[in-house]
């Protein structure tokens, strides 16, 4: 049985798990019937035409976790920020972990989409928020909304402020040869509210992980978000990351997604600019080598005057290692005034490795300074040779011009802890001591 087949066979035994007469069962049915008229992407679609999904669909996935799975911190130690002090919201196996979490309601809700769903406390939140800016069209979203029922679940009430940052982490235990896992999580930041959030998934055992996870973010008028993405994780998972943004007036959010790991990574990321003055960042940096394969598809959409957005993505490509980068920015004709700006810059250091670059722009308005633009290069030779004659080796010395490219990407990071420990992992990958810290 192939995958979607089994994904719509197992529905019914999901439902017995939930409350049926909820509201929020509608909205799963209606999504699964979506996914079952769509399917899988394949690459005959436009969006996917150098990603295919095909072998990932023969594998027998196991769909529900189990709840027996535990970890002692010891065990996971490595994979916390746990230089300082963080909010956590911690999965096992797509289950909830109480012992390696700490959330809290002091102010802020900081805990888990399967309180949210099914508390009424929180239904005029879930009934004004979820599944509102996430794709209802998208194959990949319904499949992961028919199945939502456990993820992380913010609530950043106007003019509050989390008084530390806060960790998602999902783990794969490997308990089963072969799992996929569908988180779902709802971030909302109201009027004037502030937040920091990293998140990351790890497998623990070199058995197959298939990551299908949904993220809706809101920020309210003057709210700041800022939001890290973590993937380094082994190469026997793959990822399908669907992160959806609304933004309201004078709002800021970046968005920072490190991939350095990962067999297959697929990064959708969405930004709707719903209102005057707003700031969007997508900032990304991608360090692959093997048969890694990462794309990155982007669209900001610029539906209101005034707005800035500003994406800067740097690819290093090694080995067999194959990288898509796909930007669209939309400029409705009411959005006069816009700012954007698009770039691409790819390293490719092996001769077998390669990147395919598609930068777009889609302006309707006629007063706006948008730009775009892709580069595909290797290291300068010139560059290297200079180094070298100044006693550094030649391993070291393309080392230090590779993290230089990206560097700028790093400079945006505001969380310090956070910037020094991408700066080990882009240095472990690299193989060499940079001999630095930021």
């Amino acid at each position: 049985m192939e995958l979607k087949d089994k994904l719509i066979a197992s529905f019914m035994a999901f439902e017995n798990d939930v409350d049926l007469a909820d509201p929020v069962h509608e909205i799963r049915s209606e999504a699964l019937k979506n996914f079952e008229a769509k399917g899988f992407p394949s690459r005959k679609s436009e969006a996917w035409k150098y990603t295919s999904l095909e072998r990932l669909q023969k594998v027998d996935f196991s769909l529900f976790p189990k709840q027996d799975n535990a970890l002692e911190y010891r065990d996971v130690k490595k994979f916390f920020l746990h230089e300082i002090d963080t909010y956590k919201i911690v999965f096992i196996d797509g289950v909830y972990s109480s012992y390696l979490s700490e959330t809290t309601h002091d102010g802020v809700d900081i805990c888990l989409m399967s309180a949210a769903l099914t508390k009424p406390m929180y239904k005029p939140i879930i009934d004004v928020y979820f599944n509102k800016v996430a794709s209802r069209e998208d194959s990949l979203v319904s499949l992961n909304t028919a199945f939502a029922k456990e993820g992380a679940f913010i609530y950043v009430p106007k003019n509050k402020v989390p008084r530390k940052p806060i960790e998602i982490l999902h783990f794969s235990t490997g308990s089963e040869t072969a799992q996929m896992l569908q988180p779902r999580s709802l971030i909302i930041a109201e009027e004037n509210a502030e937040l920091q959030v990293i998140e990351r998934h790890q497998s623990l055992t070199d058995n197959e992980i298939l990551t299908n996870a949904v993220t809706e973010i809101f920020a309210g008028k003057d709210a700041i978000v800022d939001y890290y993405k973590v993937q380094n994780d082994r190469e026997s998972a793959s990822l399908i990351d669907n992160t959806y943004i609304d933004q309201k007036e004078k709002s800021h959010v970046s968005v920072h997604t490190f991939s350095f790991g990962g067999k297959l990574t697929r990064n959708n990321l969405n930004f709707f600019q719903d209102g005057e003055y707003i700031d969007s960042t997508l900032k990304g940096v991608t360090l692959l080598g093997e048969k890694q394969h990462v794309d990155h598809h982007t669209l900001v959409h610029h539906q209101q005057p005034n707005c800035e957005s500003h994406q800067d993505y740097k690819g290093i490509f090694g080995e067999r290692s194959t990288g898509v980068f796909n930007g669209k920015i939309i400029v409705d004709k009411i959005a006069q005034k816009t700012n954007a700006f698009q770039q691409n810059n790819n390293l490719l250091i092996s001769d077998k490795a390669s990147i395919n670059t598609k930068p777009q722009l889609e302006i309707f308005a006629d007063d706006v300074r948008c730009s775009h633009g892709c580069t595909i290069g290797q290291l300068d030779k010139e560059a290297l040779f200079y180094l070298q004659a100044r006693g550094i080796p030649k391993k070291e010395a393309s080392a230090l011009m590779m993290y230089a490219f990206a560097n700028n990407v790093l400079e945006s990071v505001r969380i310090k802890e956070l910037k020094q420990r991408i700066n080990k992992l882009i240095a472990k990958k690299l193989g060499v001591s940079l001999g630095f810290e930021l």
